[in-house]
């Protein structure tokens, strides 16, 4: 898109931009333009609604990156690089001129709306003609979502289940195992996949994961896969179907080389700490961001590794020795939680304490339910999906025990990424929760393996046809060394109301939310907890993130730079996408 030539098409704002060479002046005029185009448009009455909302957006946005108080709280002046392209043909992305482009284009009516405009003047009209095409158009939208989630197999098709079925018999064979090893979880666990040799001796892999496996081997990057895990992976290398499944655990060379720049555990902790939880621990093992809940992580090592996971910073190894949290420290958190009676609810992290065993458990569910104000206890585990044999009739008598309605309740969320990851085993796993009372919710991170068009609409469909709960939706923390598994806000905002929306209510009740450091979540959908202040001349939006506290308190606010929308478009055009299906993703800030 041709800036210049948007620009230099409407003399007002040609004369603005060229007419002096200060930059102050230029912005104090530019901005006036701006308020009276703002002015004109509130006051006529002729333009449809749905422009009237977009030039809105653009104007919005437009003020806010020219804006001094943007420029001052960002370092970083939008304008400058404006008038510098416009001046001096000065080299900037592909995304800048676009970002800018669209903006201008949009208040100046130079190209068609970003929405297909069907006939609804029957809008207009009343009785059973008007009922009739309003069921037709709904029928067009339901028949869209239809299709696309024909695309995205889950694990109890019959063609997938087979598939899986001999890539499991295969593992068997190959691992001298039986079919009650495989179901037994203590098995699982002896044989977790901590090589890429393990690993290529089960499916195939390509050189460049085998690369970044052995330097995450050679570098003690935490890797770990179980082999009921690895069975759901195509058995002869990458496909369209498997891919959500191995972007999970297989990490892209670029994370073990930025992983390794920080040496060990300890260099890692301090660098990497994304969510500032060393500065939010008021107490050994236990971390708190909001007034009537706190994390308790007794527990620092997992059965596999997620590559994106919050905590890469402090997990040594999959399955670590020694992982499990001393007496001694347990004591001490229980007594600060006992010496805290507005927490009411306290969240069972790590690692994955669903590997802790039985006995275990019991014994640290049994210390917080005899507190008398804590009312809810939160397993957090990812077990029901990596690893379901784990959830046996021993591990729920223990969650029964401690589970008494409605003086006391125990519930599971777990992480469910891709609907190829619902299996039989799966299904089975939840079920046997749900049959002991238990709610089981889940919670979604946003990459670009599992955010196609209707992609993550049809993961919360198949969520609920197993008895599990959509609770959170999040958007991949901005760590740097987890680059490659970031998508733009936009996309979650064109996801929210372009594909969830057309779910039934009880479906979609996931909230999208980005977490700020030190602070917490945000709710994306919530308009006014996020403002768009600067696009840089790399492509990438700056946004301010305002904590959850304001109104309430005077807390600050957290500056974020987003992944650029065209880097992510790229992605899915790697994955096979058509980008322009995701055409409207601009418009959304």
């Amino acid at each position: 898109m041709d800036i210049k030539k948007i620009v230099t098409s409407n003399t007002q704002l040609s004369s603005i931009l060229f007419g002096t060479d200060t930059i102050e002046e230029i912005r104090g005029m530019l901005l006036a333009y701006l308020f009276n185009v703002e002015l004109l448009l509130l006051n006529n009455t002729d333009i449809p609604e749905y422009i009237q909302i977009q030039k809105s957006d653009s104007i919005r946005i437009l003020k806010n990156i020219f804006s001094k108080k943007s420029l001052n709280r960002n370092g970083y002046d939008t304008l400058t690089v404006l008038v510098d392209v416009l001046k001096n043909n000065k080299s900037v992305s592909h995304t800048f001129e676009k970002e800018l482009g669209m903006l201008f284009d949009s208040i100046l009516n130079l190209s068609k709306p970003n929405i297909e405009v069907t006939d609804t003047s029957y809008l207009e009209q009343s009785g059973g003609n008007i009922s009739s095409k309003r069921s037709d158009c709904l029928d067009t939208f339901s028949v869209e979502m239809e299709q696309a989630f024909k695309r995205f197999s889950w694990g109890v098709d019959g063609e997938l289940e087979e598939i899986r079925r001999k890539n499991k018999e295969s593992i068997l064979k190959k691992l001298k195992a039986t079919d009650g090893d495989w179901k037994n979880w203590n098995w699982q666990i002896s044989n977790v996949i901590k090589t890429s040799a393990a690993l290529k001796k089960l499916v195939a892999i390509s050189e460049q994961d085998e690369k970044a496996i052995d330097s995450c081997s050679n570098n003690k990057i935490p890797f770990g896969i179980t082999p009921y895990y690895a069975s759901l992976m195509s058995p002869d290398g990458q496909t369209s179907w498997d891919i959500g499944i191995r972007a999970q655990v297989v990490p892209p060379f670029s994370y073990s080389q930025k992983m390794s720049k920080y040496g060990d555990v300890e260099a890692r902790s301090k660098a990497l700490d994304f969510m500032r939880e060393h500065d939010t621990s008021p107490a050994p093992l236990i971390t708190r961001r909001y007034p009537q809940i706190a994390i308790f992580k007794p527990f620092n090592t997992c059965p596999q590794i997620c590559v994106y996971c919050q905590r890469n910073w402090e997990i040594k190894e999959v399955l670590a020795p020694g992982s499990l949290a001393s007496r001694q420290l347990i004591d001490k958190a229980i007594a600060w939680y006992k010496n805290h009676p507005s927490i009411h609810e306290v969240l069972v992290t790590g690692g994955d304490p669903g590997i802790m065993s039985d006995s275990q458990l019991s014994i640290l569910f049994k210390m917080l339910y005899e507190i008398p104000h804590i009312k809810r206890i939160r397993l957090a585990t990812r077990v029901p999906i990596t690893l379901p044999m784990r959830i046996n009739e021993s591990l729920i008598e223990v969650l029964k025990t401690y589970h008494k309605p409605p003086y006391k309740e125990i519930y599971v969320v777990t992480h469910c990424e891709h609907s190829n990851e619902i299996t039989p085993e799966v299904v089975d796993a939840v079920q046997k929760i749900r049959n002991a009372g238990i709610s089981i919710y889940n919670q979604q991170v946003l990459t670009p393996y599992n955010t196609k068009r209707f992609e993550t609409s049809k993961l919360r469909w198949d969520l609920k046809m197993i008895g599990i709960d959509p609770y959170y939706a999040f958007y991949p923390k901005g760590k740097e060394e987890t680059e490659q598994y970031r998508i733009p806000i936009a996309r979650a905002l064109q996801e929210i109301k372009e594909e969830a929306r057309l779910l039934p209510g009880n479906v979609r009740t996931d909230e999208p939310v980005f977490n700020v450091p030190f602070l917490g979540k945000n709710h994306l959908r919530a308009y006014q907890d996020r403002e768009l202040i600067a696009i840089k001349e790399t492509g990438e939006r700056v946004y301010l993130m305002h904590p959850w506290e304001k109104n309430i308190t005077n807390v600050s606010t957290y500056l974020y730079e987003d992944v650029s929308i065209d880097v992510y478009l790229d992605k899915l055009k790697n994955l096979g996408e058509n980008v322009e299906d995701y055409k409207s993703i601009w418009y959304y800030y």
